[in-house]
This record gives structure tokens, sequence and C-alpha cells, in this order.
């Protein structure tokens, strides 16, 4: 009869699909690895490297929904991704930076505006990840009701049942969306923060989207139209 219960809840279990997490994974890898290499920080074949190792995982989970060791694996792992992620995008973009400063005759314009373009992206799907992990306890935590506090506050959390359906919850998508708002926007559009961490992480990735902009983009412009 025990048996019986846990494969009752076992099944019953809501996994988030995850072809939307991979798909954005692809497309910043495929990105990162056509990036100038003057202007890169690592080797040209680290993207491809740690994209192969954070999809892994995920493919996992899409495959095996109901190993809950795989879930574990896949949030240490993607993470970790998230971590080194944000780290080469700071770093990336102070490199761009003083590239511009100290060697902008030998950098071409066209080069300045790829390599800004790829921080910027970087930006939005390193943070939308971020979001996609804490919020709520994480994907399966959301999905069942089994997270905590919301960092976020999504309009449709609030809407009647006839516009939105009853057990509806946010997805990667919702947080693609949140990150990318926030990068051009600089400040919050339908998602409202709700918690210390979720303003802080917000501010922090605006940031980093207006420097990219002004300080980068703006002379990459300049240069080609000069």
């Amino acid at each position: 009869m025990n048996q019986e219960k846990r494969g009752a809840r076992a099944q019953a279990t809501r996994i988030e699909a995850r072809w939307p997490v991979a798909l954005a994974i692809v497309a910043l890898t495929a990105l990162l690895g056509v990036l100038p290499e003057r202007l890169t920080v690592l080797p040209t074949w680290f993207p491809y490297v740690a994209g192969a190792v954070v999809l892994a995982p995920i493919i996992a989970v899409a495959l095996t929904a109901r190993a809950a060791r795989w879930h574990r694996i896949e949030r240490a792992v993607t993470i970790l991704y998230i971590a080194i992620g944000a780290v080469l995008t700071l770093v990336t973009l102070a490199n761009l930076i003083g590239a511009m400063v100290h060697r902008s005759a030998e950098l071409s314009g066209l080069s300045l505006l790829a390599s800004s373009i790829g921080v910027w992206v970087t930006n939005v799907t390193i943070f939308s990840l971020l979001y996609w992990e804490i919020d709520r306890g994480g994907p399966e935590a959301r999905q069942n009701n089994a997270g905590t506090m919301p960092d976020w506050l999504f309009p449709q959390t609030g809407a009647s049942v006839e516009d939105v359906p009853a057990d509806w919850r946010p997805v990667f998508v919702d947080y693609l969306f949140l990150g990318y708002s926030t990068a051009t926007a600089f400040s919050t559009t339908d998602v409202m923060p709700l918690t210390s961490r979720a303003k802080l992480l917000m501010m922090l990735e605006s940031a980093i989207s207006l420097a990219t902009i002004v300080a980068v983009a703006a002379r990459a412009i300049n240069i080609l139209g000069g």
C-alpha cells in the first residue's frame, strides 16, 4: 500500500518542459562560439564544452523525469554555469571597454558591435536562467506548489480563470521575458520583484546592459558611421 501511494505521488509530480531552456543554451553557445577571438576571454572551445556539460543533465531530466538525482545534478550544474557565465560577462565587458579606450584603432566597429551584442545576449540568458532557478525554489517546486515564497509577482497570478488557467505557473519563457525586459527597459515591466535579492539581481542585470549599450555599442556605431 505504501509503495502504491509513493508511486501515485511520483506520477502526480509535474515536470516543466526543458526544451526552451536547452534551446536558449544552444543559441548562447553558438553565439559565443563566433565572437571575435581578439575580444574573448577564454579559448574558443570553452563555450562548446560548457554548453555540453550543462545540457547533459537538462536532457537527462527531460528523458528521465522521475529521477530526483538528475534534478539535483541539473540544479547544481546550472547554477555553476550561471556563476561562470556571470563572471565572464563582467570580465568580457571590462575587456571590451578597455579595448575601446586603449586599443580602439586596432578594433573595427564591426568587431565591437558583434562583441557588444554577444555580451548583451549572454547577460539576458544568464540572468533568465538564474531567475528560473531561484524563484519559488526552482522549476519543479513551482509546478508542484512545493517551493518557498516567490521572488517575483507575475500578473497571471491575479488574473481570472477566464483569462489564465487556474493552475498556471511561470515557466522559463516567462523568466526569459523578464530578463529581456530588464535588459532593455532597465526597469520592471509587468513583473514585480518582491524580495531584496530579486531587486539587486535586476539592478545588476540593468547595469551590465546599460554599460554595454552606452559604452560599447554606441562607440561601435560611431566607428561604423565614420
